[in-house]
């Protein structure tokens, strides 16, 4: 279909740029952009070598339909994640695990920290313990007998 828009009226040196570089993407072979780039139209600008803003459907109706109608046709196509995603979702993995540890290291200080008060009040019970069992009297198990009962 394209070749048959370059045949019927003259095109723009921006739009044949445009149209190669979409051919390109479709292609899966890039020039300017990394290999296995996604095709989109913010990348065919890219591709080639514009700003992505030039491409609009004000000017180039017709290579954005046919960029648009291109992703309907292939959106069930999976594309793998770029190495930079990849990336971005291990950084945001690492901050969630670096953040799960704080928690967990915050959480295990705070039940450390009780359980040292809990033996501190123990060993201090146990003193107060031992202090008021010596001043109590001795008692006479003699006095009681069991006739007393």
């Amino acid at each position: 279909m394209s070749s048959k828009i370059f045949e019927s009226r003259k095109l723009s040196k921006a739009e044949i740029k445009f149209r190669s570089a979409f051919e390109r993407l479709k292609k899966n072979k890039p020039e300017l952009l990394p290999k296995g780039t996604s095709l989109s139209q913010n990348n065919v600008a890219k591709e080639a070598g514009v700003d992505p803003s030039a491409l609009r459907r004000s000017r180039y109706p017709e290579l954005v339909h046919e960029i648009q109608k291109w992703l309907e046709a292939h959106k069930e196509v999976k594309t793998e994640r770029s190495q930079r995603q990849v990336m971005l979702g291990q950084r945001s993995n690492n901050r969630d695990l670096r953040k799960r540890i704080e928690t967990l290291t915050a959480q295990r200080d705070n039940a450390l920290s009780r359980v040292l008060e809990a033996e501190y009040l123990i060993i201090q019970l146990n003193l107060e313990n031992k202090s008021l069992k010596s001043r109590l009297p001795p008692i006479d198990i003699s006095r009681f007998n069991d006739s007393n009962f």
